[in-house]
C-alpha cells in the first residue's frame, strides 16, 4: 500500500509529522480524522522519496531491551493518563522510539488496534517483546478501565528486575573477567616462555626438578594438542547448550546451579523476589490467582522453582490455600510461605508479596555484596599461587646451577 507524508496539529494545537499507510488519499485522511490529527498537508510519498526498509536479518535485527520497554511503559501510561487516546498514544511512541524494532513493532501494534483488535491481543503479535506478564496485566488494565495504572505498575515491575539481573550480571562480571584473563596468561606462559626456558636449559647436563619437568611436559602436551583443546571446549560449550535447551537437561543443570553454594542460595533469593514481585503485581491488578501462578512459573528463570509453581498452583486449584503447597515444595523458604499465609488471612496478600519482595531484593543486594567480596580474593590467591608456582618451577634449575657453582 502507498505511503503518505504529513503534518498537521491536534485539537490542543500540538504540531504533528509523520508517515501513515492507506489505499487512497482520501482513506489516508479519514485515517488522520480519526487519529484527531487535522492535517495541514498531505502527500503520496514518491518511489525515489521514500525511504528504503530492508528486512533485518536475524542477529543483525536490533533486540528490544529491558531499558526500551521500560521507557515506552512509562510514557505510554503519562499519555493514557493525560487523556489522550490508545492510537494516538501509540502512534506518538512509533514515531519516537529510540530503538528501531520497536518502534515496527508498536506501529504494527497500532494498526491492529485501528482494525478494532484490543491492545492486549496486538501485542500477543510480539510475545519476545511483550511477554505473558506484560499482556495479561495490559488486559486486566483494559478490562478494569485502569490502563494507566497497570502500565505504572508494569514500569516498575520491568525496573525491578532489571535491578536483579544487573545485580547477579555484575557478581559474575568480575570473576569471569578474571577467569579469561587468567586462562590467557596461562595459554601465554606455557606456549611461549616456557618453550625459550626449555631451550635454556636443554644446554645443562643436570637432571631438572621434577616442578620444571612437570611444567615443561605441561607445555609440550598443549603445544601439541593446542587446536584439539579448543575443539574440545568449543563442543562442550555447543554440547551444554544444546542439553540446556532440552527440558530434562535444563532440569539438570538448574538443580546444580540451586545446590552450588553461595551461588545457589542468591539464585534461590532472586527466584523468590522476582516471584513475589510479580504474583503481588498480577494479583492487585486483578488477574485470577490461577493464571497469576502459571505465569510467575514462566518467570521464574529455574526450571527446578517452575515446577515447584507448577506443583503448588495444581494444589491450590484443589482448593487448598497458598501458602501450604508452596511449603511443600521446599523449595521457598518457610518465612516466605508464612507470610503468605498472614497475608491470605488478612486479605492484603498483595501487599504482604510486596513486602516480601522487599526483603528478598534487599537480600539479594547483601549476597552479590558478600559474593563479590569472597570471590575476588580467593581469585587472586589462586592465580598468584599459580604464577608464583610457574616462577618457581622455571627458575628453580638456575638457583640449583647458581648453587653448585658456589660449592
Amino acid at each position: 500500500m502507498p505511503q503518505f507524508a504529513y503534518e498537521g496539529r491536534t485539537p490542543a494545537g500540538d504540531a504533528r509529522r509523520g508517515e501513515i499507510t492507506a489505499a487512497s488519499l482520501d482513506a489516508a485522511r479519514a485515517r488522520l480524522r480519526q487519529m484527531q490529527i487535522d492535517p495541514t498537508t498531505l502527500r503520496r510519498k514518491s518511489l525515489w522519496s521514500a525511504e528504503l526498509h530492508l528486512p533485518r536479518i536475524g542477529f543483525l535485527k536490533p533486540r528490544v531491551t529491558n531499558k526500551d520497554l521500560v521507557i515506552f511503559t512509562r510514557q505510554f501510561a503519562t499519555m493514557i493518563d493525560s487523556g489522550l487516546p490508545l492510537v494516538q498514544c501509540l502512534e506518538i511512541q512509533a514515531q519516537q522510539a529510540p530503538n528501531p524494532t520497536l518502534r515496527e513493532e508498536i506501529r504494527v501494534v497500532k494498526e491492529a488496534v485501528e482494525s478494532g483488535s484490543t491492545f492486549a491481543d496486538a501485542l500477543h503479535k510480539f510475545p519476545r517483546t511483550f511477554d505473558d506478564l506484560y499482556q495479561n496485566l495490559v488486559a486486566a488494565g483494559e478490562m478494569g478501565g485502569i490502563l494507566d495504572t497497570i502500565l505504572n505498575r508494569l514500569a516498575i515491575q520491568l525496573e525491578k528486575t532489571e535491578k536483579l539481573r544487573r545485580q547477579i550480571r555484575g557478581a559474575m562480571t568480575y570473576p569471569a573477567i578474571v577467569f579469561t584473563v587468567g586462562i590467557g596468561v596461562v595459554a601465554l606462559l606455557l606456549l611461549e616462555v616456557v618453550p625459550t626456558f626449555e631451550s635454556m636449559f636443554a644446554e645443562f647436563e643436570r637432571t631438572l626438578p621434577v616442578p620444571t619437568q612437570w611444567t615443561i611436559a605441561l607445555s609440550q602436551w598443549l603445544q601439541r594438542y593446542f587446536y584439539v583443546v579448543l575443539l574440545a571446549l568449543l563442543g562442550t560449550g555447543v554440547l551444554l547448550r544444546t542439553l540446556y535447551q532440552q527440558r530434562s537437561g535444563r532440569l539438570v543443570v538448574d538443580r546444580l546451579l540451586l545446590r552450588t553454594p553461595a551461588v545457589g542460595d542468591l539464585l534461590r533469593k532472586t527466584a523468590v523476589a522476582r516471584f513475589c514481585r510479580t504474583l503481588g503485581t498480577m494479583i492487585s491488578s486483578g488477574v485470577p490467582i490461577l493464571d497469576a501462578l502459571d505465569i510467575c512459573g514462566k518467570t521464574a528463570g529455574n526450571l527446578v522453582i517452575e515446577n515447584a509453581i507448577a506443583r503448588a498452583r495444581d494444589s491450590i486449584a484443589e482448593g487448598r490455600s497458598i501458602a501450604e503447597p508452596l511449603l511443600a515444595t521446599r523449595v521457598f523458604p518457610e518465612m516466605v510461605c508464612q507470610m503468605i499465609s498472614v497475608g491470605e488471612a488478612t486479605g492484603a496478600l498483595d501487599v504482604m508479596l510486596g513486602k516480601v519482595a522487599d526483603f528478598y531484593e534487599d537480600e539479594v543486594d547483601h549476597a552479590v555484596d558478600t559474593l563479590t567480596s569472597v570471590m575476588q580474593p580467593v581469585i587472586i590467591v589462586c592465580l598468584a599461587i599459580f604464577v608464583g608456582g610457574f616462577a618457581i618451577s622455571m627458575y628453580l634449575p638456575i638457583f640449583t646451577m647458581a648453587s653448585g657453582i658456589q660449592q
